[in-house]
């Protein structure tokens, strides 16, 4: 049962009673349990209307809502200065939990609607370009994202974009040819790192030699016409790169379903550009300028977008534009397409969604850019150009070697799921547009609002479940509550609407927040409450399982693991 559309349906209805016009108004939750459990503003609107005090229209519908006795209802109160206060019954939020402990991993999700279809592009590493922790947001973000609509019942295409084409390979060419080792890359234990190093020796010496920029696009511009020394070079980088992707994307637990797992890259869509171009000719909106060819934005809303170099050759853009092509084509002209992407993209994607809209591809709100800030050095911004970068893998590496340390039996698979979740907790728990400063001790922090002390949570309730052995929840008795058992009782029906709300605004740190209050509530309810050996034991353990199975079934969706110990 939808609670909220239900209060909304009762009150729309009552209104008639009043008036024929209709009404916007809200139903939201209040933040404190003493407003009860939904709030709603609607006598504050009507009474404008119906030119009566707003408290006296408040109390006259809570009293006709009342005399209804509507079963999940338990009370209905008016709130000055017009507010109406809903209470729902225990009986309901029994009944709520029944449905927990039935639907177990299931429940907070909806059945796949094959009407809702969206495609995520999230993490997007370049090739022959280290993993790093920058990279690490659009990952676990995207991520994360993607399991929040799929458990709103989206069709989800989650794609990996990968940079596998552009001038930077004309780059990296002309240093491997210049000053690299293929074989010496080939051996290495970790061969981006080598190219890394040929790439960041690129930029130091084109700063003393500008010309060299001009070598960069003549190779990637040989690489664009089929030269068979920049294609084999190109490929040596691809298959480098790709082995150490991998196992990263195994150790975050990250997977795409799309082009087999492997995400369609840039390089895919090679021979998907030209038809993109002549549709632009076509429509006339490609216009020269100095040579190049790029598209004008009515009444100047956005500088111009360059599509074709004056050489000839493609950008980004004329890439992006032949994805999202591929995209309508593929899975239907009104699939909802998402790029999770760093801030100082947004005046691109602006360009690159306005061109789309211009071309008569998307209507408005069917392209989104869900961005997230950078990871920043306390003086500066991290630049693969200068060298200085913190490798993924080495974040992954620490995140470890700190929860071993704190692991009492000293269990390496626990420690990588702990590892793991206090590295992801500590990107999602805040809003992604905010940029954070690298520190090591909040990236791996192990305690307060992190990973680690939600899966805790989750393993004290599984602890307590394990000691009483078999329950038959069947036989939940209501007796006399506890405030500590209300309030978790009530805390636990929420979980439904705060997956609606998180997927809607493309926002895990609201299910963050939500599962760390949780597993305080939680704690709270353990300290305060005997449960084993208890009057109250049955309904207890209920409340305990209950919370456990929604401590995972969020932390799942986060892509954190629920350890059964720690």
């Amino acid at each position: 049962m939808d609670i909220k559309k239900e209060i909304v349906s009762i009150l729309k209805n009552q209104l008639k009673e009043f008036t024929k016009e209709n009404i916007d108004f809200l139903v939201e939750e209040p933040e404190s349990e003493n407003f009860g459990d939904y709030s709603s503003n609607v006598t504050l609107v009507a009474s404008r209307i119906l030119k009566k005090n707003p408290f006296d229209l408040a109390s006259e519908l809570a009293e006709e809502i009342k005399s209804q006795k509507l079963e999940f209802i338990e009370d209905v109160k008016p709130a000055k200065p017009g507010f109406i206060n809903f209470y729902l019954s225990k009986n309901y939020f029994v009944s709520q939990l029944k449905e927990i402990l039935k639907q177990k991993e299931k429940f907070g999700s909806k059945n796949e609607d094959l009407n809702k279809k969206v495609v995520v592009e999230y993490s997007s590493p370049n090739i022959a370009k280290p993993f790093t922790v920058g990279h690490l947001r659009s990952t676990i973000i995207g991520d994360a994202i993607s399991n929040l609509l799929q458990a709103n019942g989206w069709k989800v295409f989650r794609d990996n974009h990968i940079g596998d084409w552009g001038t930077q390979f004309g780059k990296q060419i002309y240093a491997i040819k210049t000053w690299g080792d293929e074989k010496k890359i080939e051996l290495a234990e970790n061969p981006v790192k080598e190219l890394v190093f040929l790439y960041v020796k690129f930029h130091e010496e084109a700063e003393k030699d500008p010309g060299l920029e001009d070598k960069a696009r003549i190779w990637f511009k040989k690489l664009e016409d089929g030269d068979v020394e920049a294609r084999r070079l190109w490929k040596k980088c691809i298959d480098w790169s790709l082995k150490e992707f991998k196992k990263i994307y195994e150790d975050l637990g990250i997977e795409f379903t799309e082009n087999n797992g492997l995400g369609y890259s840039e390089a895919f869509f090679e021979d998907k550009l030209k038809p993109v171009v002549q549709e632009l000719k076509d429509k006339k909106l490609l216009k020269e300028s100095e040579d190049a060819q790029l598209v004008f934005f009515p009444e100047d809303k956005f500088p111009p977008l360059m599509i074709l170099k004056k050489d000839g050759a493609t950008l980004y853009s004329t890439r992006d534009l032949a994805t999202d092509k591929f995209r309508l084509e593929k899975y239907g002209k009104d699939v909802l397409i998402i790029n999770e992407v760093g801030n100082e993209q947004s005046l691109y994607f602006n360009q690159l969604f306005e061109t789309e809209k211009m071309l008569d591809w998307v209507k408005d709100g069917q392209r989104i850019h869900v961005k997230h800030g950078l990871y920043r050095f306390k003086e500066e911004k991290m630049s693969t150009r200068k060298g200085n970068t913190i490798w993924l893998e080495d974040v992954l590496e620490e995140a470890e070697k700190r929860a071993l340390d704190l692991s009492p039996e000293k269990d390496k698979k626990i420690a990588k799921q702990v590892a793991i979740g206090a590295i992801r907790w500590n990107d999602l728990k805040r809003n992604s547009n905010l940029d954070i400063v690298f520190d090591w001790d909040e990236i791996l922090n192990m305690q307060g609002d992190s990973g680690p002390y939600v899966q805790y949570s989750y393993v004290r309730t599984q602890s307590v479940l394990k000691k009483a052995g078999e329950v038959d929840f069947e036989k939940i008795q209501l007796d006399k509550l506890e405030a500590e058992e209300i309030s978790l009782l009530r805390f636990l029906d929420k979980f439904q609407e705060i997956i609606k709300k998180a997927g809607e605004n493309f926002a895990p740190n609201i299910l963050c927040n939500y599962l760390f209050d949780l597993s305080q509530k939680f704690n709270l309810f353990y300290q305060k409450c005997k449960i084993i050996g208890s009057e109250n034991q049955e309904f207890r353990l209920a409340l305990t399982a209950g919370a456990g199975q929604v401590l995972k079934n969020g932390l799942n969706l986060l892509g954190i693991e629920a350890p059964e110990k720690m």
